[in-house]
């Protein structure tokens, strides 16, 4: 197997082209002057994204009259509606329109859904009232009407759908910008995974750099369909037995290379029932029409996805906890002092910029020290592992839990000795300060695990699925978004017969420290069953490249 030192002999980049369809050659293509290109539109959709997302927690429960605990479900699920429909848009994308057209349509699409949802906000006719009618004495808060909250909610999704074609390709695309056999690009695509994070202008900067983009050839045959083929031919074939020893010699692959006595992937010992699908003719065309047939480098790359499954699932709690910070934090800072100065008041949304702040600041001190250090112990070109750097993440998102419900309980305590639990809407006499340190943990933890997810579900599932690969990292927050949607439900419907539900509209009768204090222990088991499962993994290894 070549060695990453190897160079490369000649300047043109196998398997891609222009924006014309012509070869490309690296001095004049991709690299850093494309991915700053497409970072740029990546800062702006984020942008918008978190917009909404930190103050939709506020704006349902002010303005739409809903309660804490659905306005927290509805966050939830309008997350984790987000964030699913990128498998949706990554089939498509991967399958039949590839990544630069469904970035230009996503992103037209995003800006119909925030106009919607400008207007939603600005007309009287669409504006939810505001409580300014005095009715007995008391101030009379209207409920919106069926439409505006449709109009609204419509707008919302129309966002999510935008996001779901979106978020899967913007960053494959960028990583499309560096050769992944060229040892100086490959560095830099690693390199690229932790500043791409720094960078969370639009539509127009991602077209400006159209000109010096590589784009990837597309087979004739859908990735999907060839993963499909494997489990379907197994499973036709699961009464015969496991062939002992295969070679590439006698099987060529779907995309016709010639032969080759390893496989494409590297033959692993991992998911042997797979093996049943290798075929035993030699004929393409067979291969192809016969579902009962596979070869080699089809097997593993099915093989390379099922083996992403346990790290997927042991990651799913760090969607739940990453889901509080758009929903419960918020709710905690808007009952604390928020005061700057005698008349600024901090808006309790904003307090997720120092989650920002600490992406920010760890995301340099990371690529430019820690990785350089970590590199002279370890001789891996990324410093540390992706599965090492997940889990370092995983640590610290159960210490912001932990750190979550020492400070929840303290506010607790303040609002009981200041006489406030049953005067919800009077301030706690407790600074908004106290909530900074949970964020900067969260944001520690993307540091690590969000930015190592990324990394590890773009380079290990087979090159044509890596649009996919980004949605399934995307999943993890949709599933989990959704998982924290159903844990509130049933702990609502729990907890409501004691009087006072752990997410009681007044928060100061609620115990959203317990919920805190759930999630920790949670987040202990799950570290301890991602340990387990990442140990065992086996890296996918490339042409050219050795195990990661």
């Amino acid at each position: 197997m070549a060695s990453m030192s190897t160079p490369l002999l000649s300047d043109n980049v196998e398997g891609t082209v222009d924006y014309k369809g012509r070869p490309v050659t690296r001095s004049n293509s991709g690299g850093w002057k494309s991915a700053y290109f497409i970072i740029g539109v990546e800062m702006a959709e984020r942008s918008a994204y978190h917009g909404i997302g930190s103050n939709l927690i506020s704006y349902l429960t002010g303005p739409l009259r809903q309660s804490t605990a659905s306005a927290a479900e509805n966050v939830n699920v309008w997350s984790g509606v987000s964030s699913m429909l990128p498998l949706l848009g990554a089939f498509i994308t991967d399958s039949y329109v590839g990544r630069y057209r469904m970035i230009i349509f996503s992103s037209a699409l995003y800006l119909l859904g925030l106009g919607m949802l400008t207007l939603s906000a600005v007309l009287p006719s669409l504006r939810p009232p505001d409580c300014d009618v005095i009715k007995m004495g008391e101030e009379f808060c209207p409920s919106p009407s069926g439409f505006q909250i449709f109009f609204f909610f419509f707008s919302l999704y129309i966002v999510s759908l935008a996001q779901g074609g979106h978020r899967p390709c913007v960053q494959a695309f960028a990583a499309d910008q560096f050769d992944g056999r060229d040892p100086k690009e490959c560095k830099s695509k690693s390199s690229m995974f932790n500043w791409w994070y720094f960078g969370l202008f639009g539509l127009a900067v991602f077209l400006l750099g159209t000109r010096t983009y590589r784009f990837n050839l597309m087979e004739d045959e859908s990735p999907f369909v060839r993963i499909a083929r494997v489990f379907i031919a197994a499973a036709r074939n699961r009464n015969q037995p496991t062939p002992s020893s295969i070679t590439e010699k006698t099987h060529l692959s779907s995309a016709g290379d010639e032969a080759s006595e390893t496989p494409l992937l590297g033959r692993s010992s991992q998911f042997k029932f797979l093996d049943r699908a290798v075929a035993i003719s030699d004929d393409p065309v067979s291969l192809k029409k016969n579902w009962k047939e596979c070869n080699m480098s089809q097997v593993e790359e099915a093989k390379g996805v099922l083996r992403l499954a346990p790290i997927w699932t042991t990651c799913l709690l760090y969607g739940i906890v990453f889901a509080q910070s758009s929903t419960f934090f918020t709710k905690q800072g808007a009952t604390m002092e928020r005061g700057i100065g005698s008349s600024f008041q901090i808006p309790s949304a904003a307090l997720h910029s120092f989650f920002n702040v600490s992406v920010i600041v760890l995301i340099p001190i990371y690529d430019r020290v820690l990785i350089p250090m970590a590199r002279k112990f370890t001789k891996i070109s990324s410093g540390i592992t992706m599965l090492q750097r997940i889990g370092i993440g995983l640590f610290l998102s159960l210490i912001t839990m932990v750190v979550a419900a020492l400070v929840e309980e303290q506010r607790l305590l303040v609002a009981r000795e200041s006489g406030l639990v049953d005067m919800p809407s009077k301030t706690v006499p407790m600074s908004v300060w106290w909530l900074v340190p949970q964020y900067l943990l969260l944001g520690a933890a993307s540091v690590f695990t969000m930015v190592g997810l990324q990394e590890f579900f773009y380079d290990q599932v087979p090159d044509e699925l890596r649009s996919v690969g980004m949605a399934i990292n995307l999943s993890i927050y949709g599933i989990g978004s959704f998982l924290s949607s159903i844990l509130i439900s049933i702990i609502e419907k729990a907890t409501v017969s004691s009087g006072y539900s752990w997410f009681s509209i007044n928060i100061n009768r609620a115990h959203l420290d317990y919920f805190y204090w759930l999630l920790a222990g949670l987040s202990a088991l799950e570290l301890g069953l991602y340990i387990y499962f990442a140990k065992s993994y086996v890296y996918k290894t490339k042409r050219g490249h050795g195990i990661l």
